[in-house]
């Protein structure tokens, strides 16, 4: 018999099963689009997690208080307060000359805040930082200005505010927000605040809009639009309370520098904090390349995780085509000593049912990457609708994947009812009832 001939026998015999035929199919297209998917889904949450950190710059250092072994969890989470950091630190890394490659050096400090305006209140973030931070953070104006040395010095009360604060408090009644008044205290505040406000109706310090930033996005999963910004010791002393600093952002020149700008960080602030053993640091030099390339570590060690899952269900799959093909045998059996008894070689019956397995599982492939395309791809579109950065990606490599182990896993599973269909003895098989 001809591979023609087989195909044409092969579909008859699968058309005349369309019931048993479409549940075998059924299971191969659950496994493969699962690996499909996954893979797309793995390739879709690395490229937003990594678009969270280039967004921000592969030139970037943040020193942060630090207490233990670097490779470990930070004390902040066991609730220590680390007060390590200071702004004369922040002041020694803008020497050049022991610092060559700084461009730019902000300190901040950060926490929750209520804003009010009127009858309007939003509960949000502020940052309290220095007049550096446009220089280390990329961003734009929509109106107005970021605070100056001058304002930053004099510890002004002025504050600019994110597009989300603006138009929450503003956007509603028309009103421009640059020179209103604002009052802003933080959460720490509130319960100490609300008797004082009952007092003087102040219900927080009073700070005059000077900017409103253009919207910025996500970050880290963090909406980098719903803060308010105000100078450092402004925020340090009237909403925190604190003279330490919560963090130290610098931005370096060139992304090739940033190792041995952090190096250069590192030995300075040692010598400032009198520090020689390792074990006895008190902050941490963070580098987003290092931030990359650990992200990308456990983002791909994830994907293989998941693909090897999704891998199972083809194994399933593959389980259900071993049965229903011994089913298929025992049920032909009559129908395969016929055909012996008229000349059908070993062989023939073999390839027969070994194109029957074949068949069915790379109908099911080919099903299946379409369905995890499109699932994919819809899942892709509801992400960017949410506006995350959630890139499509079908990977070549996991149609191939997909396809050829759902191939393979008909071929084998498929191989021993086909082996067991040739071995029938014509006559034992026509007597079989």
């Amino acid at each position: 018999m001809n591979l023609i001939s087989t195909l044409k026998l092969v579909f008859r015999t699968l058309l005349a099963r369309k019931g048993r035929s479409f549940l075998t199919v059924l299971g191969i297209v659950i496994g493969v689009a699962g690996v499909i998917i996954i893979i797309a889904l793995g390739a879709g949450a690395q490229s937003l997690v990594l678009g969270q950190v280039t967004k921000l710059g592969t030139n970037l250092l943040y020193v942060q208080p630090w207490k233990g072994n670097e490779n470990g969890p930070p004390s902040q989470l066991f609730g220590l307060v680390i007060t390590s950091l200071t702004v004369k630190d922040a002041d020694a890394i803008t020497d050049t000359s022991r610092v060559p490659h700084v461009l730019a050096v902000n300190a901040s400090v950060q926490g929750a805040a209520t804003v009010s305006f009127g009858a309007q209140s939003v509960d949000t973030n502020f940052n309290a930082t220095d007049f550096n931070y446009p220089k280390g953070v990329n961003f734009t104006m929509r109106s107005g200005y970021f605070f100056t040395e001058t304002e930053d010095r004099g510890n002004a009360n002025v504050v600019v505010l994110g597009s989300t604060v603006a138009d929450e408090l503003f956007g509603s009644s028309g009103t421009d927000s640059i020179g209103q008044v604002v009052k802003v205290k933080s959460a720490s505040q509130k319960a100490s605040t609300s008797a004082r406000a009952g007092r003087d109706g102040s219900g927080g310090i009073p700070l005059r809009v000077i900017g409103v930033i253009n919207e910025r996005g996500s970050s880290f999963f963090q909406n980098q639009d719903d803060f308010i910004f105000l100078p450092l010791e402004l925020g340090q002393k009237q909403l925190l309370g604190v003279n330490y600093l919560q963090g130290i952002g610098i931005k370096v020149d060139a992304a090739e520098n940033v190792n041995q700008a952090a190096e250069d960080i590192k030995i300075l602030l040692k010598e400032r904090h009198h520090i020689t053993q390792e074990a006895d640091l008190d902050f941490i030099v963070r580098n987003q390349s290092d931030a990359i390339n650990i992200l990308s570590s456990i983002t791909n060690a994830l994907k293989l995780f998941l693909t090897a899952m999704a891998a199972i269900s083809l194994i399933v799959g593959g389980i259900g085509i071993l049965n229903i093909m011994l089913v298929t045998v025992a049920e032909r059996t009559r129908e395969i000593g016929l055909r012996k008894a008229v000349g059908a070689s070993n062989s023939a019956v073999r390839s027969q049912f070994l194109f029957e397995a074949g068949t069915l599982t790379l109908l099911g492939g080919i099903i299946g990457i379409i369905v995890g395309t499109v699932i994919s791809y819809v899942v892709s579109i509801l992400m960017k609708s949410l506006g995350y950065d959630w890139a499509f990606v079908i990977s070549p490599l996991s149609v191939i994947l997909a396809v050829g182990v759902s191939i393979l896993t008909g071929v084998i599973f498929g191989l021993y009812p086909a082996f067991k269909a040739a071995r029938l003895n014509p006559i034992d098989a026509l007597r079989y009832e």
